[in-house]
């Protein structure tokens, strides 16, 4: 039986999870159908999930279809759960967009379908909720087209559109539009074809049926349904898509072992279970599977349980192969992201979407333990490492990073529920970005003025394009000392940069290793080893900070926040109130573009101010505005620049670094 790997993706309330429970009652799965309002999804297993009526967690189910197991992926549409969607990506073969044909395309939805397309996902497309009043179809259909892609073709028609009788006809070889609407667009990624439309000899209605499916597996192409997941109308056709149109898995089962863990839930007692997807290989019970996080030093897990899905339900196997989603448990040291087996898994994706712009402290409650507070937020950012943690040993604090007021809701009440820990959280600030000025450079030798370390390091700072990220390079030859301490040098000038000179993330810069030199190993007469004169890791690890902020320092920085692209439609006789209020939020509109009684302004605005619009929009607009708004890139900071309190030892600060390093160099018995 072949497999289909299938996301169900959309933005929040277009009916993706009630569509999952349609199909799930359809392939006999499940006798009722639940409902997302009441609490009884499926896949909606989160108290939280239940309470709010929305999707927080992805989670798996599966149903067969004809001679194909379909593992379907139901995924969060609320743009604070970006990250779930994200980690779902790498594992697809296929997906589906959903669309409300009553809200129509809306922001989630066209930073999905960007990703999808940018990825060659192939892509479904079902117009959910044409059983809704409002329901739109052939002005959709030109609004997906402009707004999402041109590479769309509705595979059928609806009639009583907006009432609960609607009902959804497929298109055939017996109308005659469909075919050439087809061909058209078929000839665009295909010369044969081109040809045919040119000369007017239409194809027989298989071939173009058989290149819809070859060009939709190939991601160029996204055919469309209307439907509704509440009546099932439209839902059979789309069914019969999934099979006919969308890949299945690939991979060979005797090959060696591949996959990429997606998830981690933790069990009743505590134990990590890893969601993965195989992409070769057979994985076995007491296989000692490679964790590969941390190449070159791998790490390997044995594996106690093995289960796949099946009709709905993990079951226990003792074995599985390529192709299949898993939960295996066993593996302590896996992490979210991380590639397992002996191979790297193929053409793994870089991250899509922007990460977190919003942090936030979370202050216990009176009786809080906080070392318990620490323990359960570990935990939730194992599960989600875009929660990142960041402490403050100085004031006692604990930072988390996050999308939106959304997801800090959750973080409240996963503790609450899941720890019994009751929490709040100071007023949520934007995280800022540092990038170089200029190129700066320093250097700190072996046994020579103050340097303390047995190790020389000299590194030089130079600014690279945006987007870059960090590249550390080595302008010295790699036999000149041990490869574990370039290692070091390299590891210690990463983790060092996440607080650059105002305390941001230091980010798009070259790091150039340019000089080296260290004190090798050396033993007394009677063979013990002494630190006092020789080298270790832990030297270059407690030098290179300083020396990299020295180089940064002369360097200089720039402080960037966060800015977001925003599109606004307000009714014209608010625009008049709307635009001085935009001016004040430091908001860059375009020119308005009228739409009836409605102008649609688009433009830019600091990610710091979007909430603030949010909540003086409805007031300006007698709650008819309508603001969309997604992550654009980062700009310069107007004015001084914000900074952040250090977490670090504070390599700025040389006597303090020196007086706290040495003090834990001493207290771990190595001092020299």
């Amino acid at each position: 039986m072949r497999t289909l790997n299938l996301g169900i993706l959309a933005h929040v309330d277009a009916g993706k999870t009630s569509l999952t429970e349609r199909l799930l009652y359809a392939a006999g799965v499940i006798d009722e159908l639940g409902s997302v309002d009441d609490g009884s999804a499926r896949t909606d297993s989160l108290a939280l999930e239940r309470r709010r009526g929305i999707t927080i967690k992805s989670a798996v189910v599966s149903f067969v279809v004809d001679t194909v197991a379909v593992n379907l992926i139901d995924t969060p549409g609320h743009p604070d759960f970006i990250a779930e969607v994200e980690r779902v990506l790498g594992v697809l073969d296929g997906a589906v967009l959903v669309v409300s044909a009553v809200e129509g395309v809306q922001a989630q939805t066209r930073v999905l379908m960007r990703v999808l397309r940018r990825l060659g996902i192939p892509t479904l497309v079902f117009v959910n909720k044409v059983d809704r009043p409002g329901a739109q179809d052939e002005d959709l259909l030109r609004s997906i087209s402009e707004r999402l892609t041109t590479g769309v073709i509705a595979m059928g028609s609806v009639a009583g559109l907006g009432t609960r009788d609607a009902r959804c006809t497929p298109y055939g070889e017996a109308d005659p539009g469909f075919s050439a609407r087809l061909l058209e667009l078929l000839a665009e990624n295909d010369d044969g074809l081109l040809d045919a439309y040119l000369e007017e000899r239409p194809p027989a209605y298989p071939r173009l049926r058989a290149e819809l499916a070859a060009q939709t597996r190939l991601g160029l192409v996204h055919p469309l349904y209307f439907g509704s997941a509440i009546t099932g109308a439209g839902v059979p056709d789309l069914i019969g898509a999934l099979t006919e149109l969308l890949p299945a898995a690939e991979g060979r089962s005797d090959g060696p072992v591949s996959g990429t863990v997606f998830k981690i839930e933790r069990g009743p007692d505590g134990e990590r279970i890893a969601y993965a997807r195989l992409f070769s290989g057979t994985v076995r019970v007491r296989d000692r599977l490679p964790i590969r996080h941390a190449e070159p030093t791998a790490e390997e897990g044995k594996v106690t349980a093995i289960e796949v899905f099946d009709q709905g339900e993990a079951a226990a196997r003792s074995e599985a192969g390529a192709g299949l989603i898993v939960r295996i448990r066993g593996l302590d040291g896996v992490r979210v992201g991380d590639p397992i087996g002996t191979i790297a898994p193929p053409n793994p994706r870089a991250r899509q979407f922007a990460p977190p712009t919003l942090e936030t402290v979370v202050v216990p409650g009176e009786r809080a333990d906080r070392g318990a507070l620490h323990l359960a937020l570990s935990q939730l950012a194992e599960q989600d490492p875009l929660i990142a943690l960041r402490e403050d040993p100085v004031r006692r604090e604990i930072s988390v990073s996050l999308y939106g007021e959304v997801q800090k809701e959750v973080v409240q009440a996963t503790l609450a529920d899941d720890f019994g820990i009751e929490v709040t959280f100071r007023e949520t600030t934007t995280i800022c970005v540092e990038r170089p000025r200029g190129s700066g450079s320093a250097l700190e030798i072996i046994d020579t003025g103050a340097n303390p370390f047995l190790g020389t390091v000299g590194l030089r700072v130079d600014p690279a394009p945006p987007g870059s990220g960090v590249e550390f390079r080595l302008g010295v030859e790699l036999g000149a000392m041990p490869y574990t301490f370039f290692r070091a040098v390299e590891e210690t000038v990463r983790e060092t940069l996440n607080q650059g000179l105002h305390g941001w993330r230091v980010t798009d810069c070259l790091v150039t290793m340019t000089h080296s030199g260290y004190w090798p190993r050396q033993s007394h007469a009677h063979g013990t080893f002494d630190k006092s004169m020789s080298s270790t890791a832990g030297d270059f690890r407690n030098l290179t900070p300083l020396v990299l902020m020295a180089a940064l320092t002369e360097a200089g920085t720039e402080v960037l926040e966060p800015v977001h692209r925003f599109r606004l439609e307000v009714p014209a006789y608010a625009y008049g109130a709307v635009l001085p209020v935009l001016g004040r939020l430091r908001a860059v509109p375009g020119e308005p573009v009228p739409m009836g009684d409605v102008y649609l302004i688009e433009g830019e605005i600091p990610a710091a101010r979007v909430h603030d619009l949010e909540q003086r929009l409805p007031s300006l607009t007698s709650g008819e505005g309508v603001l969309e708004s997604a992550f654009g890139h980062y700009a310069p900071v107007q004015g001084p620049a914000p900074t952040r309190p250090r977490t670090d030892h504070d390599p700025l600060n040389r006597e303090e670094y020196l007086l706290r390093v040495l003090r834990r160099v001493r207290s771990d018995g190595s001092s020299h």
